[in-house]
């Protein structure tokens, strides 16, 4: 078993039973002692359990984001902060320019916006409802990216769609987080959905971050890019303006 898929496992085990002992999980995950302990102190430093003595428990944001795992009661959630994010990222966009949106719903309200235009764009995503809108809009030509689809996940995961992104010149990866913070840059909670993340920004010529002012401020299991890789950063207009000038120095807004 790789890490990232031992340590899903392990806030699997934490959503089930609310705790769990270093014992337990090296007969379950059949590893050492001192694999678990690195796991527990890798998943505690990233705020999603709390160590404990033997063990760990489960955090009261590790709640929050069993539920926001659904696809579908995700992109209920601040609907009108994405649709007024998305409004703003379409003004980035530009006749004959390849870009990426990720399998976010703030990426799907931007996705809604682009189907209603006359925009002559290529689009790469991962996101399955995303292609699903875009496909019957003819102006678009629309890539999907291969890889692992599963439960009630919106996202294509992992890397197996890899070498379409090596193919083409990507000029805008639009992506959103489940978190951001001036430490820990943005952040995701899906350990493969992250590392396709970290090859989108690296491949693209510029990334954009679309983050609703709920997220900001906090970290989740790991980090797909820093503030300093981002050409760019668009928030709602409910961000409090001490928080904007603490990001400010490290990302350009834009408004």
């Amino acid at each position: 078993m790789y890490t990232n898929q031992r340590r899903e496992a392990i806030l699997s085990l934490l959503q089930e039973q609310g705790s769990v002992s270093v014992n337990d999980l090296t007969k379950k995950l059949h590893v050492s002692k001192a694999t678990i302990r690195s796991d527990l102190n890798y998943l505690s430093e990233n705020n999603m359990l709390i160590r404990t003595h033997g063990g760990a428990t489960r955090t009261k944001e590790e709640e929050t984001i069993k539920i926001d795992r659904n696809y579908d009661i995700r992109k209920q959630k601040n609907i009108e902060k994405k649709a007024e994010i998305a409004i703003k990222a379409f003004q980035l966009i530009t006749d004959g320019e390849c870009i990426i949106l990720d399998a976010s719903s703030t990426c799907y309200e931007l996705a809604k916006v682009i189907n209603h235009s006359d925009l002559k764009i290529t689009v790469l995503t991962n996101g399955l409802r995303t292609a699903s809108l875009l496909k019957e809009n003819l102006n678009l030509t629309v890539i999907l990216i291969g890889g692992v689809v599963k439960g009630t996940s919106n996202a294509v995961e992992g890397t197996l769609g890899l070498e379409i992104l090596k193919k083409v010149n990507i000029d805008t990866l639009f992506t959103s987080a489940y978190a951001i913070s001036t430490t820990g840059g943005l952040s995701d909670f899906n350990l493969y959905e992250v590392e396709l993340k970290k090859k989108m920004v690296e491949l693209a010529s510029q990334a954009v971050a679309l983050i609703d002012s709920t997220k900001f401020e906090k970290k989740s299991i790991a980090t797909f890019a820093t503030l300093e890789q981002l050409s760019s950063l668009i928030t709602d207009n409910q961000l409090p303006n001490d928080v904007k000038e603490n990001y400010s120095s490290l990302v350009k807004f834009i408004n």
